[in-house]
């Protein structure tokens, strides 16, 4: 609905309802629907926002999207509004700026946040001292409770967070930790000393953000706190910047851990989507051509077994039931794979651990599905020969006991070259998008007919001679 008011009012030009409508809507409303507007909209709508909510909006908007909005701005404009940012979302913007640009928005930002700002650009990218926020409470131990809320007031409208205070020394020590709760609800005369908390958990300036937004998820704390090598406090992570960075490293951090490079992946997309022909072709058709080869040596398999399929028909027609039951465990071992990897789910040191229980879900699948496979083929095949074969040690029975501990091991055998094959590819720098399924396919369908052919011929044997 809110997206329909706003799009009549910068169809009919009614600036002044637009302003109205954006003034009664919550900042999260604002920013669901930013992206649903066209590049001249946003900024139109970002124009008529408040001040607080368009700071709000422009701190959810990913980079790229923020980049855009700043060339609408001008030069007045600009270093205001990102004299007004919370530092750590400052240099987040002037990290993806260029140059000439970030060095003139920080020589123009105000002596204060100029000294955050260059504090955090000081430290390595992607550690926990370049995402942290250095605006954060801190108070000392000898303070009463009283005293301590007196002080916050003074001073909690600059910072990103009141709700976690941490207590330390002159020098910035960190000697423990309280919630605002905890402190609201205390004894008035009480000493912060008294009812504070020992903080145990701390991270490093040069900490991996991965690493950082993984503990304080782990923690399920709303902050963090960073202190440096002499172990003085100068800031926390936020838990929406964990989150944030937790979104990003799903595609990036995860998958170089892998073995790829996000710009490498990027790269790859690009070329499928939007290359030429031939480039598609180059990457593709090698793949293919082992398709071929697998088919081909498919169908080499089943003339080897050409006696079996002459003493009894019937083994023919459940040919496809067990290529598509080791095709559709393939298929889920090697997505599970890819998604598990992408969003940091399996880690690559450990693969044997993930790689083991991957074998034991699909020998439990195999084995279910063999047994409901094995009881339908059966059937199936008794009615096929007019219900005369399906007795205990009959044809019909026999068959069926070939399809289900086929359809058992095959299952297992997909399973296990849905997690194998695509982490090989990751490990030797092959693109695993267009190299997993081929290769999967392949190698499944020529074991899966031969593990077929070989019980159906250990339990038709009596028909072979």
């Amino acid at each position: 609905m809110l997206l329909e008011h706003i799009l009549s009012c910068l169809k009919e030009k009614d600036m002044d309802t637009l302003k109205t409508l954006l003034k009664g809507a919550e900042p999260i409303e604002i920013f669901n629907i930013f992206h649903d507007l066209s590049d001249k909209e946003q900024v139109i709508v970002f124009r008529l926002l408040s001040k607080d909510d368009a700071l709000f909006v422009f701190e959810e908007l990913e980079t790229e999207d923020q980049q855009n909005l700043m060339r609408s701005f001008t030069d007045a404009q600009a270093i205001e509004f990102v004299n007004e940012l919370a530092p750590d979302d400052r240099v987040k913007l002037l990290d993806e700026l260029p140059a000439t640009v970030a060095k003139k928005l920080l020589a123009a930002l105000s002596l204060k946040e100029r000294e955050m700002t260059n504090l955090l650009m000081g430290y390595e990218a992607q550690t926990a001292g370049r995402i942290m926020t250095p605006e954060y409470v801190r108070i000392s131990k000898d303070l009463t409770a009283a005293e301590a809320l007196a002080k916050i007031k003074t001073f909690a409208v600059e910072k990103e967070t009141i709700y976690t205070i941490y207590i330390t020394s002159e020098r910035r020590k960190l000697e423990g930790v309280l919630s605002l709760r905890d402190l609201l609800i205390a004894d008035p005369d009480a000493k912060i000393e008294s009812i504070m908390e020992k903080i145990s958990i701390t991270v490093s300036t040069d900490t991996d953000q991965e690493e950082v937004a993984r503990t304080l998820q782990r923690l399920d704390w709303l902050a963090i706190p960073v202190v440096d090598k002499e172990g003085l406090l100068v800031g926390i992570v936020t838990i929406d910047d964990a989150i944030d960075i937790l979104e990003d490293e799903a595609t990036e951090d995860m998958l170089t851990q892998a073995g790829l490079m996000a710009g490498r992946e990027a790269n790859r997309s690009e070329a499928l989507i939007n290359g030429n022909l031939f480039a598609i072709w180059k990457v593709r058709l090698p793949f293919l051509f082992i398709a071929i080869v697998g088919g081909t040596l498919a169908a080499i398999v089943m003339a080897g077994f050409e006696d079996v399929l002459d003493a009894s028909v019937a083994v023919a027609f459940f040919i496809p039931l067990i290529m598509d039951l080791g095709g559709s465990v393939g298929t889920q071992s090697s997505t599970v794979f890819a998604r598990g990897v992408a969003l940091g789910h399996i880690n690559m040191m450990h693969f044997a651990k993930h790689f083991a229980k991957e074998i034991g879900v699909g020998l439990s699948l195999g084995a279910v599905t063999g047994v409901i496979s094995g009881v339908i083929s059966g059937i199936i095949s008794t009615i096929l020969h007019d219900g005369d074969a399906y007795l205990i040690g009959g044809e019909a029975s026999r068959i069926g006991l070939a399809v289900g501990l086929s359809v058992m091991v095959t299952a297992t055998i997909a399973a296990i070259l849905g997690f194998l094959v695509p982490f090989i590819l990751v490990k030797r720098n092959v693109d695993p998008a267009a190299g997993s399924s081929p290769i999967i396919t392949t190698i499944k369908d020529i074991s899966g007919l031969l593990v077929y052919f070989m019980f159906a011929s250990i339990f038709l044997s009596h028909l072979l001679y």
